[in-house]
């Protein structure tokens, strides 16, 4: 296994740059001063090209002069809130029972947990306009990939080999976010590589076409990416591919109408092969050296407190949660945002951590019961994020300020895999076996309660809405929560409610056209082959 470290190093000023081996993250090489042939004229200069792919997904702007407009910033009207992360979080989080955030007044915030957001919410149509401009940064380095590109410049034999696989990555990456925009908005318009550039507006596809799409670009990757666990970290392999796919045939009959639990199955049995296993200890999964997890992560976004510096991504997640001090989180103080609501607590039977330890939860001065939704006190906070290494030290690239955190965050990774399988066994999938599914789930909750077995449960007690409730204990602020509860039927039904769910502080049933977003209104008004979701 390759375990080159990568470092992204974002700086618009600079012209020049070298992979640096040894380090944590990607580095990235502006070039929109220069023409394509000369960036795309060797194999190091396709690597500086997919370095910008993927640094896309941490930074805000267009990651690094890339000459596109990253037209989430100017929706968000305000950089620190339109990184890929920040946005796809607080729409898979916020709407939810995991999670609140105290500054009513920041865009957009203000209807999310309530579900009130209409067309026009800055959140929904920046995470919208995000996610198509890293399919257009894919679009690009796929088009200057293609193999009659490559052979015109010059290039063949090994180098040639690298590149396509440096292009089935971006394909990767294009998949996830058509994933993305599917899951959020259901009927979305599409482009690809082979799309006419600045010529027509894209036609709206299907929600169970993009579906087909992203799963025929997926299965096609399988004997293209390279194999699981044996690319450099921070980039995506044959695992992240399965991954994507269990995750989309979990959630087929929402997307498509017909169950696809036998498939989920299938590419979760891929992966547990793989030789994955459970990281040892549940709290460090999320701290500044979770990068040391390769026996748990499969693909990750990097962050890094010197050369990424941004208000999204981790920092946020790090920051954010209310009142939790510094000494803990391993910066320079709480933003005094981010709460749970009771009904999430509730579904640890001990808040205080000495049992399951996932229950990572800050209660100085925070009441359990979230009276008022924008009050900072209302709701305990989270500490699972922490900008410190697993010995308690300060993290590997620290920004001295605190200002910004060297987390990753775990956008796949195997504790998901097992919850999926577990789930798609119960709901008829085959290919797998109860047995199997208990001692999975058991082995995630031997780990939360530290190698200690009294913790687990009996065939009996493993049902659907078990799942569900260890699917939020084991992935919460991991940006699962909205499209499980979907997947139940409990996002807006009363089937489950929680404080301010609907605008109220006992919860209420909302209005079924809430399980999908609305396209932004911004983008209805300039291309006219768009249709509404039904009910905006």
């Amino acid at each position: 296994m390759n375990n080159q470290f990568f470092k992204i190093c974002i700086t618009i000023t600079l012209l020049t740059a070298t992979i640096t081996s040894c380090t944590k993250k990607l580095d990235l090489v502006p070039t929109n001063d220069v023409t394509a042939d000369a960036v795309y004229s060797s194999q190091l200069g396709y690597k500086f090209a997919l370095s910008k792919v993927y640094s896309a997904f941490a930074n805000t702007g267009n990651a690094g002069g890339t000459g596109n407009p990253d037209i989430s910033s100017q929706i968000i009207n305000d950089e620190g809130n339109s990184d890929f992360l920040r946005l796809y979080w607080n729409l898979q989080e916020l709407t939810t029972d995991e999670a609140a955030w105290t500054w009513q007044n920041d865009a957009g915030v203000r209807g999310l947990h309530e579900m009130t957001w209409s067309s026009t919410n800055p959140i929904i149509a920046g995470l919208y306009y995000r996610s198509y401009f890293q399919i257009t940064l894919c679009n690009d380095f796929i088009r200057q990939s293609a193999p009659d590109k490559v052979a015109a410049r010059g290039i063949t034999g090994a180098a040639a080999d690298t590149i396509k696989q440096f292009r089935s990555e971006a394909r990767f990456l294009r998949a996830y976010q058509y994933w993305v925009l599917m899951d959020m908005f259901g009927n979305i318009p599409f482009v690809d590589e082979n799309s006419p550039i600045a010529s027509g507006l894209p036609k709206q596809q299907l929600r169970k076409d993009v579906f087909a799409y992203v799963e025929s670009e997926l299965k096609a990757l399988e004997t293209e990416m390279v194999a699981a666990k044996a690319n450099e970290y921070g980039r995506a392999d044959r695992a992240a591919a399965w991954a994507l796919l269990a995750r989309l045939y979990l959630n087929a009959k929402v997307y498509t109408g017909n169950d696809r639990y036998t498939d989920a199955i299938t590419y979760c049995n891929k992966i547990i092969n793989a030789s994955y296993t459970l990281h040892p200890l549940y709290k460090e999964l999320t701290i500044a050296d979770n990068h040391l997890n390769t026996d748990e992560n499969i693909f990750t976004i990097t962050y890094d407190g010197t050369y990424i510096q941004n208000y999204g991504g981790t920092t946020y997640l790090t920051h954010g949660p209310a009142a939790v001090p510094g000494s803990i989180s391993g910066t320079n103080g709480s933003w005094g945002g981010l709460r749970f609501t009771q009904n999430f607590v509730n579904l640890f039977t001990d808040a205080t951590g000495n049992t399951d330890s996932r229950a990572q939860f800050y209660t100085v001065g925070q009441s359990k019961t979230m009276a008022d939704l924008y009050t900072g006190t209302d709701g305990y906070s989270s500490t699972k994020y922490r900008n410190k290494t697993r010995t308690g030290n300060a993290a590997p690239n620290a920004d001295p300020a605190g200002n910004f955190v060297d987390i990753d965050f775990p956008l796949f990774r195997f504790g998901e895999i097992y919850l999926t399988y577990a789930e798609a066994v119960l709901r008829g999938g085959t290919g797998g076996s109860n047995a199997a599914a208990l001692n999975y789930i058991n082995l995630l909750r031997t780990r939360a309660y530290r190698g200690s077995t009294a913790g687990n449960i009996t065939a009996a007690q493993l049902t659907l809405d078990f799942i569900l409730d260890e699917r939020a204990r084991e992935l919460y602020y991991e940006a699962t929560r909205r499209t499980d509860l979907v997947r139940y039927n409990k996002f807006t039904t009363s089937s489950y409610l929680w404080a301010w769910k609907g605008g109220i502080a006992a919860g209420r049933a909302t209005d079924a056209k809430y399980n999908i977003f609305p396209l932004p209104s911004t983008d209805l008004s300039s291309n006219p082959n768009l249709v509404q979701n039904a009910g905006y």
